[in-house]
């Protein structure tokens, strides 16, 4: 287990005497609204046992885009969020090392003449994302041919395969096979264009907190933490990050 956090890391993590977390529903992988309408998933774990060392309360702010995830870093009145790493967002915030890894895949219509990723970056096709989300900020800088169609959410992309308004749907593939399943006529492409490196951060300018943030990460990887969530929650097709080499 890690060394008890320092006076200035509690200071900095928990500048309000609570921790405020952001949790981001919409990933199904991280997070997802229970029964009571509460969330619960790998995130809500990971942040309930960082506030129990901390030896604070949470609070937590709940969204369904990694956009508002990131947004609410940004405002101020977040101190830590569970996003993908990206070096656009690293202007703004300091990342632990990867927790999860999560694969990103494209989906297409069952009569789709395309067959494999490597097809998909092409001229004449439009390519569903959300906006804001780390596969968005990483095919905008990769894909050079085929247009970026962005939608605010995952349901949003969804709904404009279905209305044949792209021709290829990027996002979460443990996501698309749920969209698969319940939109008949859609299927996966094989294998993955891009792996999201799920991560911790906090706002810049904490780096008392970012220090033991980053710890705590490599403690709940090397202790089956994060494993243990991952199986207890149900979630298939992510995997426990390796650890970092100290």
């Amino acid at each position: 287990m890690t060394a008890n956090p320092s006076l200035a890391a509690v200071g900095e993590l928990t500048p309000t005497d609570m921790l405020r977390a952001v949790i981001n529903i919409g990933n199904p992988v991280l997070a997802a609204g229970d029964a009571d309408g509460g969330p619960r998933g790998v995130s809500v774990d990971l942040a309930r046992e960082l506030a129990r060392r901390l030896g604070k309360p949470l609070q937590m702010k709940v969204v369904t885009t990694a956009a508002m995830s990131v947004d609410a870093v940004k405002s101020g009145g977040i101190d830590i969020a569970f996003i993908a790493i990206d070096p656009v967002r690293a202007a703004d915030m300091d990342f632990t090392a990867a927790y999860v890894l999560i694969e990103g895949g494209y989906m297409v219509p069952q009569g789709s003449s395309i067959r494999s990723n490597a097809e998909v970056d092409r001229k004449d096709l439009r390519v569903g994302v959300g906006a804001g989300s780390a596969y968005d900020l990483f095919l905008t800088r990769e894909l050079k041919q085929a247009q970026i169609v962005r939608g605010p959410t995952s349901q949003a992309v969804l709904d404009m395969i279905l209305a044949q308004r792209i021709d290829v749907a990027a996002g979460v593939k443990q996501q698309l096979e749920a969209d698969a399943r319940s939109a008949p006529g859609l299927r996966l492409l094989d294998g993955r264009f891009m792996v999201i490196q799920q991560a911790m951060a906090t706002p810049k300018g904490r780096a008392s907190g970012a220090r033991y943030l980053a710890e705590f990460v490599e403690d709940v990887k090397a202790s089956g933490f994060v494993a243990s969530a991952l199986q207890r929650h149900g979630i298939d097709g992510a995997a426990v990050a390796p650890a970092v080499q100290r």
